[in-house]
């Protein structure tokens, strides 16, 4: 399965059973963590068997069920584009993920923070977590019934973007698929892709508010993979650089 393809088929996934991960996926996803974690200077962790950040009613409203399993997202202080990188980084190991059959949900601050099992320096914040494991084929009641309160309007990815042409290349509209597809902050979708001059942008409106630049990093990297591949300028309106060897 590549990338594009576990774009279509993810969804969060909120029960997980007691199987553990394979040795072989838990490998594969160390090495792409530490990876990642060299090229970008960031910091993600994965933390096996020791689901004790998620246990109890109070902490997940009982959206959460059966988690062992989970990535902790770290940033630095003082690194004011690590979450967008984190964003990008954490949602191409949710991909990778879903391809070799894992469940995954992206979990902002339904976890106890006191409760993770690694240290945070005086300069490093835990801005999310990844929780992910093994899980049924099908989802679960109750996780229907929360898809459907969570879950509004989808925008459909010809609103996601403006352009001052008619004449919009093929791979970009590509991107902009994927990005409809995106997983954000309450389903929100407030990254905005822009095609201008023959250049390609995006933003999301007050990027220092919650989890907005979390969301920026995910919506560029399904942009970049549903374009083709490429890379992109860190912040907000940072431009994309699309891949040379492509063909359209």
């Amino acid at each position: 399965m590549t990338l594009t393809d576990a774009i279509a088929i993810r969804r969060s996934r909120r029960k997980y059973s007691d199987t553990p991960i394979s040795t072989e996926a838990v490998s594969g996803l160390q090495e792409q963590i530490a990876e990642y974690n060299r090229l970008e200077h960031i910091r993600m962790e994965l933390v096996l068997d020791n689901g004790a950040a998620f246990r109890g009613f109070r902490r997940n409203y009982g959206m959460l069920k059966g988690v062992n399993n989970y990535i902790g997202l770290i940033a630095g202080k003082h690194d004011p584009n690590a979450p967008e990188r984190l964003g990008y980084y954490g949602e191409l190991l949710i991909l990778h993920a879903t391809a070799i059959g894992l469940g995954t949900c992206w979990v902002g601050g339904m976890f106890d923070s006191s409760a993770i099992p690694f240290s945070l320096t005086v300069d490093e914040t835990l801005v999310c977590t990844i929780v992910l494991g093994n899980t049924e084929a099908q989802d679960s009641t109750r996780e229907r019934f929360f898809r459907g309160l969570i879950h509004r309007k989808t925008k459909s990815a010809a609103e996601l973007f403006k352009s001052d042409t008619a004449d919009v290349p093929a791979w970009f509209l590509k991107g902009m698929d994927a990005v409809e597809k995106a997983p954000s902050a309450l389903h929100k979708q407030p990254a905005f892709f822009s095609y201008k001059a023959g250049k390609t942008s995006a933003m999301v409106p007050d990027i220092t508010g919650g989890f907005r630049a979390i969301d920026l990093g995910i919506a560029k990297l399904h942009f970049a993979l549903g374009a083709g591949g490429g890379e992109w300028t860190w912040g907000n309106h940072g431009e994309f650089i699309r891949k040379t060897n492509t063909s359209e």
